[in-house]
């Protein structure tokens, strides 16, 4: 083999191996890539398939708007390894019922939890995500997009997290 060839081999592998270590240090599991392309079950208790179902449902259904109380939360200073969750609240403001699709995390290490029947004009609900901080220490924001037929399909909901 020339020189050249094994420069640019070693240098494909090492860019490889760079972008791996990137994906594993930014905190980005095999759950949240599942999350995001929809490969096995989902931490909702939902198949990809039912969650796909539920996608469709809310794109055909009428719009309506939906309000959180608050769409970030600090947790403040937590132990390494201590798994924290907090509740969402939200109310559907608008006039038809709100049906919450799907909620995708940002990484592996947050499970959300949320309620799968139409919340009804004027009725609350919330979302639930748990986070657990192991291997996780330092300064850390965590986003979730919630999905549902509200007027804007998607919402970002976060939490911040000193880990120690």
């Amino acid at each position: 083999m020339n020189q050249q060839l094994k420069t640019v081999l070693l240098t494909i592998l090492t860019l490889s191996c760079f972008v791996i270590a990137l994906v594993e240090l930014s905190g980005v599991s095999q759950n949240a890539l599942f999350n995001k392309y929809h490969i096995g079950s989902s931490d909702n208790g939902l198949t990809n398939q039912q969650a796909d179902t539920r996608v469709q449902e809310a794109a055909v259904l009428p719009k309506t708007t939906i309000e959180f109380a608050e769409t970030r939360f600090d947790f403040g200073k937590i132990k390494e390894g201590e798994s924290v969750k907090h509740a969402y609240k939200f109310k559907n403001t608008g006039a038809n019922p709100l049906l919450i699709s799907k909620v995708d995390v940002s990484c592996g290490c947050t499970v959300p939890t949320f309620s799968k029947e139409p919340i009804q004009p004027g009725g609350t609900g919330e979302i639930v995500l748990q986070y657990n901080s192991k291997g996780h220490p330092g300064k850390q924001l965590k986003n979730a997009m919630v999905h549902s037929n509200g007027q804007a399909e998607s919402i970002s909901i976060s939490f911040d997290a000193d880990v120690q």
